[in-house]
């Protein structure tokens, strides 16, 4: 049985993803962000062979406006930043993702409970409640500053706290799922909490909790951005918001060297505007409420 069972998922696999891209390639805008998305992640991937210079390494020309040489100048260390640029692309990305990561477990794991379990709903989204009505950023700031600056701090703040939207989209999915005949019937003939909650309340939630995933990595980015520009994160890593930070503790923004500060806020837009358009065209793929007829 379960050697038929094997192919016939796998064909009921291929069959979901062909008919996703189809729908998903007819969204011009979510194919716009994901062309974007891709350009990014193919330099920080290949940002070794991409960069011109070592992004560490120093040189005589000290502030040296965009030239041939140096396609977005050098700082004042002369360093080139436009290979600080390429490699600052791997940090940002990675901080991004990780952060969303430890945002949409935390408000997945959170959500399904609150949901399904009636006897934790208050106490859970009360908790939640208090974390939505205070300004995050702020604590992050306060966080961060106590832990001290590092890459590992920043990705925990952030994610720590960014959860609560998650939670609650979560949580009114499955009150939906929860009323649902299938889910009725498994308690009917004594199927257990965790059984129901894997095999068929997960699988349900799973492709918004991955919409909701690629929304958070465009916050995490802008909140590590903002960290980075305070001074904390770590300076020995090259990230779009730390190139920002030298920018400013050195001068650049006062002297008016555009080339050091405009290149990283550009690229913060850039992605950004990218992850929203494809976490909006997943939603709206995955919700067939949204999908546009």
């Amino acid at each position: 049985m379960k050697k038929l069972l094997g192919p016939r998922r796998t064909a009921v696999l291929k069959k979901r993803i062909k008919n996703f891209w189809y729908l998903y390639k007819s969204n011009k805008m979510g194919m716009i962000g994901l062309s974007i998305l891709l350009f990014f992640i193919f330099i920080a991937v290949f940002a070794h062979y991409i960069a011109p210079y070592d992004p560490y390494e120093f040189s005589r020309y000290v502030n040296a406006p965009p030239s041939w040489e140096h396609p977005l100048g050098t700082n004042d260390a002369g360093q080139d930043i436009f290979s600080e640029l390429i490699y600052g692309t791997r940090i940002s990305l990675l901080v991004g993702f990780l952060a969303a990561f430890v945002s949409t477990f935390i408000g997945g794991s959170i959500g399904i409970l609150a949901g399904y379990f009636k006897k934790l709903d208050g106490i859970l989204m009360r908790i939640t409640d208090i974390f939505l009505v205070i300004p995050s950023f702020p604590l992050m700031i306060l966080l961060a500053a106590y832990l001290g600056p590092s890459i590992n701090t920043v990705i925990l703040v952030i994610g720590i706290l960014s959860w609560p939207y998650t939670a609650r989209v979560i949580r009114s999915q499955v009150l939906s799922l929860r009323e649902r005949t299938f889910v009725e019937s498994a308690k009917v003939i004594g199927a257990s909490d965790f059984y129901i909650l894997r095999a068929y309340i997960l699988p349900n939630v799973m492709p918004l909790l991955f919409a909701n995933m690629v929304l958070n990595v465009s916050g995490a980015i802008v909140s590590e951005a903002g960290l980075a520009f305070l001074g904390l994160s770590d300076v020995t890593y090259k990230s779009w918001g730390m190139i920002l930070y030298f920018a400013r503790i050195r001068g650049g923004f006062i002297r008016g060297a555009y080339w050091w500060w405009v290149p990283p806020g550009l690229c913060i837009a850039t992605v950004v505007l990218a992850f929203t358009l494809v976490g909006y065209a997943l939603d709206e793929i995955l919700n067939p409420r949204l999908r546009k007829r």
